[in-house]
């Protein structure tokens, strides 16, 4: 992995630990999968998260813009299945 790479992973997974507790408190969670090369942010909802009917909002409100806040060169988030 080269450094700057490097440098946005790990703001990333700066960002997701930041909302990660909020997520674990309802009994769901998210791990990273992929940052791609366009700077597209994709995770995987876990747990109660996975299939809830807020998921949407979860991830727009909560995950996304704490991510943003850290990464705003962020293109997009996308939940995978």
């Amino acid at each position: 992995m080269d450094k700057k790479l490097a440098e946005i992973t790990n703001m990333v997974l700066s960002a997701i630990d930041e909302v990660r507790p909020y997520l674990r408190r309802d009994g769901g969670d998210v791990d990273l999968i992929e940052i791609t090369d366009d700077m597209t942010v994709k995770v995987k909802l876990k747990g109660a998260c996975d299939g809830c009917p807020f998921s949407v909002m979860t991830l727009k409100a909560g995950i996304e813009q704490a991510i943003r806040h850290k990464f705003p060169q962020m293109k997009e988030l996308i939940a995978i299945d």
